[in-house]
């Protein structure tokens, strides 16, 4: 064998790597291990039982926070300890960790999140917020185009400034003070569009560096931060976290903090007076509600004033009704003042006069909706004026939880702007005030205390309104003037809520709002029960498939065992090299990698069987059987190399990860399958040890078969085309469930105490999304999945908590068990009830990764032709591949067509859908190329013998190994189904129909029509 010593070294090497980098793994698990025997020592365990005082329930409470507390303080006095030392060098326990195999949030829980900057809100920021109407018109229907065109949003803007109006000039909108020395008058719409560009990209680029700082500084171990190519997306993936809520804060808060002048309630409250009657003039009876504090009211200046019916209209047509006619009635009466109560006080004559301060008036959080419409109407119709903002209070006021305070702004500045803003802050941090409460202490610049200076002295005996992200904080009166630049933020806060937000502030603010478009939380819980499911299908498909091997091929069945063993650790060695991460469909990747790895080993025993069969001895036998083998094996793991790339190009999260181990398994397996198993060859040949390729029971299997597959190819051409007519009817009449990777939409899977009728809980989610979700029955009888469209278009960064709320309120009378919304929505180690997992994928995300898949697909299917093609010399070998994936992709999707509402596993389309049709697709082929191949061993042998005999010979000659190959991998995959969990069962029952489909159109499709193709030119 040639170059034995070069394989003999690179597989030592790449076992010394593997070792080495999976040995940090080894080392984290352990001295955590040793941290879950300190927290639970006698002592701490006697502490629990003090404590609790002989209240076994408690004593649980008691022992459980303290564990976990002292599991925590023995891991952080770890981080910078030395841990692991090898000699020449030696590692912290963070080091160690840093290194470690990391585990994908659907194993260990965590949550997942993509990010988009706001591009329309950085052209409005650029433009100094023109009200130019085709700019603004512009801007909206760029909005409407991005949710179905695949371009970026500032391509799209400057096409619907041109459509709008093909004379118009963007350099009249743009000329303003930032832009003046790079745009001017004569600059053309090209030229400004490039300039965009720029300020673009690099507001993306800031918003990037703002988020690594703000994660940094929260704290959460392994955090990953990336930008995606092409997208102007952030991903961010933050394993552990228990608390998701905190997170949308602390990512999509821009973290703009302005300092603004305010007007006294006496010097407005005529306006609001005028307002009230006015509305109450126009009988206006409609009333819309909120779950959530509404977005800021100011002033629209591009908007025209409606008419009485007009403005009627607006708000009978929101979202709700007042239920009780009396309170119809106080609307009708009240249009304004029902719903914001004023800030009057009784006087000292017992009058009712206005308040003291710039506390225009309070009105519940469900209200606030219908306030801002009616006041935004109010600017349009001229009834406030221009120089007044109106702000809502984010705290509630204290002792009231649903009540808000609207807050009068005075706007100073000529531009609109506040007079001061975050900008000049230098430092910022939690603290305490004098009487205790949390406070929020913030240090400005130079610049920032001398406008500090002159706005306190400026407004003494007046309120300063502290505003973050068009909030209101705290309003506290300045009692004299404040030099040096210091203040404060109060408004309730907790330690942790003040902690976060000094965080943001010294970050420093975005320069546009970024937005969560896709989402996914996997608890922690849910994390092991995927870690133990993924593990048992496992080890239970890896025995198997070695126990088979054994059986089959007796002693050689060893070798191959051998290299499966060495195979998976260095998928292990290789995936921890290079910092990637084990998600559950990449352990279903390397657990089809074993399958699809045996094949390699098959091809070269049944081609050692043959030449053992012509007489030949031992060592030439298997010399010539690994030299015939080759082609095949390189041609299969080819065309399957080249799908899983373009699942890792094309794909995202999920379908990632399973195609970075399925590329890594093809490699790694190649290796050890040829080279490796070679060289343990030539070592039992060189001490003349006696090596057996089969046993009595399986010698001679299916190895004389002679099957007329070209004679009675007509029969299979039928029986597939009424299948496959059947399929296409069903995808005409019934289509198909499109999953929210496809369609947008929110995922939630919640867990019972009971099983739950999913009719019931239907009809009542349907009461409080205002649409009918769909529930399914996920895993056991007590566990749902819940998909809804409700508030997926909602760019309020509240939606998504209101969306859970609805949720809540819709499910916990189905449990038996009171349940609280935090108990429902919490990440705690220990949760077994509530939601365990949610996703979210907003229309852009959705279209981004239908467009990939088509695109995936088509790429797939065009690459495989010409390399086949190619490969084989003959379009003819191309075409008959490609017929047989088109056969096998229309039936795996005709049955997604055919069995949603029939199977009890998700039969959604969807990122793993289109996964496991690229994996059919190379799979198929890979087949295909083995059986083309012999074809064309045949001709080239018997050049004068008929095609018809050398396409038979091919085809019966190749069967064991088809059969042997794909019985291996069909029972890999019905172990994943049985034992892998409920997220990738779908995944797996594709794969068993499409592998078992695969196979028929390999010997009865792909090689009957490339032979009717080829005959049909000689007839030519």
């Amino acid at each position: 064998m040639q170059n034995k010593g070069l394989i003999r070294f690179f597989a030592i090497a790449l076992a010394v790597v593997s070792l080495y980098q999976l040995s940090f793994t080894f080392i984290a698990r352990r001295v955590e291990s040793d941290a879950r025997r300190y927290a639970q020592s006698e002592k701490y365990v006697n502490l629990a039982q003090t404590m609790a005082q002989g209240n076994e329930i408690m004593e649980g409470f008691f022992l459980d926070s303290i564990t976990k507390d002292r599991e925590r303080f023995y891991l952080d006095s770890m981080m910078n300890l030395p841990v692991y030392n090898l000699g020449i060098a030696s590692f912290t326990f963070q080091q160690v960790k840093e290194r470690e195999l990391n585990l994908g949030l659907d194993l260990k829980g965590g949550m997942n999140v993509t990010l988009e900057v706001s591009v329309q809100d950085v052209l409005r920021v650029l433009s100094e917020f023109s009200a130019d109407p085709t700019f603004n018109e512009a801007l909206a229907l760029a909005a409407q185009e991005q949710r179905v065109r695949r371009e970026d949003y500032l391509t799209l803007f400057g096409e619907s400034f041109a459509q709008v109006d093909p004379n118009a000039r963007l350099a009249a909108i743009f000329s303003t003070v930032k832009l003046r020395d790079r745009i001017n008058v004569n600059s053309t719409n090209e030229e400004v569009l490039a300039i965009l560009r720029t300020e673009v990209n690099t507001a993306i680029d800031r918003s990037f560096q703002i988020l690594r700082t703000r994660i940094d500084r929260f704290g959460v171990a392994q955090p990953n931060i990336q930008m995606l190519p092409a997208t102007g997306r952030i991903l961010v993936e933050l394993p552990g976290i228990k608390e998701p809520e905190r997170v949308r804060r602390l990512l999509q808060g821009t973290a703009r903090l302005e300092f603004w002048e305010t007007f006294e309630y006496s010097e407005v409250f005529q306006y609001f007076i005028d307002i009230n009657e006015r509305f109450r003039q126009a009988n206006v009876d409609a009333v819309a509600t909120t779950d959530t504090l509404a977005e800021v009211v100011a002033p629209a200046e591009e908007q025209q004033p409606a008419q009485d019916q007009e403005l009627v209209d607006l708000l009978a047509g929101d979202t709700a009704v007042v239920a009780d006619q009396a309170d119809q009635d106080i609307a009708r009466d009240n249009p304004l003042f029902a719903f914001l109560t004023p800030a009057f006080v009784q006087d000292q004559a017992g009058q009712m006069a206005p308040g003291a301060g710039p506390v225009v008036g309070y009105s519940a959080i469900k209200d606030t909706a219908r306030v801002n419409h009616l006041l935004a109407e109010a600017y349009r119709q001229g009834l406030l004026p221009r120089n007044l903002r109106l702000m809502w209070n984010i705290k509630p006021v204290r002792g009231q939880e649903n009540l808000h305070e609207l807050i009068a702004i005075r706007q100073t500045a000529r531009e609109g702007g506040a007079p001061l803003t975050g900008e000049v802050v230098v430092d910022a941090r939690q603290d305490y005030s004098p009487t205790g409460e949390v406070v929020i202490d913030m240090a400005m610049n130079s610049e920032g205390a001398r406008t500090w200076r002159r706005l306190t002295a400026d407004n003494i005996g007046r309120a300063i309104a502290i505003v973050l992200d068009g909030y209101v904080y705290s309003f506290p009166i300045v009692q004299t003037e404040i030099p040096g630049g210091r203040s404060q933020i109060t408004g309730q806060f907790t330690i942790t809520e003040a902690q976060d937000l000094a965080n943001i502030l010294e970050a420093g603010s975005m320069p546009a709002p970024v937005r969560i478009v896709e989402e996914a939380i996997v608890g922690p819980s849910l994390g092991r029960e995927a870690v133990q499911s993924g593990l048992v299908s496992f080890v239970a498909a890896f025995v198997l498939v070695l126990l088979y091997m054994l059986f089959y091929y007796n002693r050689a069945g060893l070798v191959a065992n051998i290299a499966l063993l060495t195979n998976v650790f260095f998928i292990m060695g290789v995936l921890a090299s290079l910092g990637a991460t084990l998600t559950l469909p990449g352990i279903a990747g390397i657990v089809l990698t074993i399958g699809m790895a045996v094949d390699a080993n098959v091809i070269i025993y049944e081609r050692v069987l043959e030449e053992l069969k012509a007489g030949k001895g031992q060592k030439l036998a298997i010399a010539d059987g690994y030299k015939n083998a080759y082609s095949a094996i390189i041609d299969g793991n080819v065309t399957t190399l080249l799908t899983g790339i373009v699942l890792n190009v094309f794909g995202s999260g999920p379908v990632q990860g399973f195609a970075t181990t399925l590329i890594i398994g093809i490699l790694t397996s190649l290796f050890t399958g040829v080279f490796l198993t070679r060289i343990v060859f030539q070592f039992w040949l060189d001490k003349n040890s006696k090596i057996s390729f089969d046993r009595r029971i399986t010698r001679g299997f299916l190895a004389n078969t002679s099957f007329d597959f070209i004679g009675v190819r007509k029969k299979f051409y039928i029986i597939s085309a009424v299948v496959l007519i059947v399929g296409l009817g069903s995808l005409v009449i019934r289509g198909f469930n499109m999953g929210i990777d496809f369609s947008g939409g929110r995922s939630y899977v919640v867990r019972f105490d009971q099983d739950v009728n999913t009719l019931e809980l239907r009809d009542v989610l349907e009461d409080q999304f205002g649409e009918a979700p769909e529930v399914k029955t996920f895993g056991p009888l007590s566990q749902v999945r819940v998909t809804t469209s409700y508030l997926i278009d909602d760019l309020n960064p509240a939606a998504d908590s209101t969306a859970e709320r609805r949720l809540f309120d819709g499910v916990q009378p189905f449990f038996a068990t009171p349940i609280t919304f935090e108990e429902f929505t919490s990440d705690d180690e220990a949760k077994v009830l509530g939601r365990m997992s949610s996703q979210k994928v907003g229309p852009t995300v959705a279209r981004d990764i239908k467009i990939n898949a088509v695109i995936a697909v088509v790429i797939a299917l065009i690459i495989i032709f010409a390399y086949v093609a190619i490969r084989f010399k003959k379009w003819q070998f191309g075409v008959g591949g490609l017929s047989s994936l088109f056969h096998d992709t229309l039936i795996v999707m005709s049955l997604y067509s055919l069995l949603p509402g029939l199977a009890p596993w998700n039969m959604d389309l969807d990122q793993t859908f289109i996964a496991a049709i690229l994996t059919i697709i190379g799979y198929s082929i890979n087949d295909t190329v083995v059986i083309f191949d012999r074809i064309r061993e045949n001709i080239n042998l018997f050049p004068k013998r008929d095609l018809k005999t050398n396409v038979n010979d091919a085809l019966n000659a190749t069967l064991s190994r088809t059969f042997n190959t794909s019985l291996t991998t069909i029972l890999v995959l019905l172990i994943i189904f049985i034992f892998g969990g409920e997220v990738i069962r779908g995944f797996a029952f594709a794969l068993m129909v499409g592998i078992t489909v695969g196979t028929y159109s390999s010997l009865f499709n792909a090689a009957p029509v490339a032979y009717d193709l080829i005959m049909r030119k000689k007839k030519q």
